[in-house]
């Protein structure tokens, strides 16, 4: 009985080491800039990526879909002997959308951001170049102490209606999403 379950779990581990890189997140998207800039009490993600646009995303826009695009950051405080600390965990949802009466992309960011552009290219560079996202107060990070700081950005394709949900988990081409981009900060 023993030598059956080792054996399967064996075969399990294998199978899974054989279909993890089909079913992993691509690196479509690359994080050029991730910084963190204090001004005024508060500080401010800055960063720019590098991200193109597939035939089939590119459909979806033109027929009236929406797409969220989703930045997440984490500020840890490594500690020696106890959990690291995580005192911020935050994440901000960039929707780009088209409108087929008016023929403009849209690009909006809740409570910071809404424009039109005349086109495609112009929108996608509002989204390479976002501005800067206020992550934290002055109380939430000590100065002098060390953090790690973890930013990705990835399509979020829980956002899209639920026949295109599944069109993503099956299709390579809606899988866009950055690797993690770790860098130090110190206050």
């Amino acid at each position: 009985m023993i030598r059956r379950l080792s054996h399967f779990l064996l075969c399990l581990a294998i199978a899974f080491l054989v279909v993890k890189p089909a079913f992993s997140a691509g690196s479509d998207i690359q994080i050029n800039t991730a910084r963190i800039e204090y001004s005024g009490n508060t500080y401010k993600l800055f960063t720019s990526f590098s991200l193109d646009f597939n035939h089939s995303l590119e459909e979806t826009l033109l027929h009236g879909i929406p797409l969220y695009f989703k930045t997440e950051i984490e500020i840890i405080r490594p500690r020696a002997f106890w959990f690291d600390d995580v005192p911020v965990s935050k994440s901000r949802t960039t929707r780009i959308s088209y409108n087929v009466l008016t023929r403009q992309y849209s690009i909006s960011i809740p409570g910071t951001l809404q424009r039109n552009y005349s086109s495609l290219e112009d929108a996608l560079s509002a989204i390479r170049y976002p501005p800067r996202w206020a992550i934290a107060d002055s109380t939430d990070l000590e100065a002098g102490e060390k953090y790690d700081v973890g930013v990705r950005v990835m399509l979020d394709v829980s956002q899209l209606p639920k026949p295109f949900q599944i069109n993503a988990l099956n299709n390579r081409d809606w899988r866009l999403a950055s690797d993690w981009k770790w860098f130090s900060y110190r206050p």
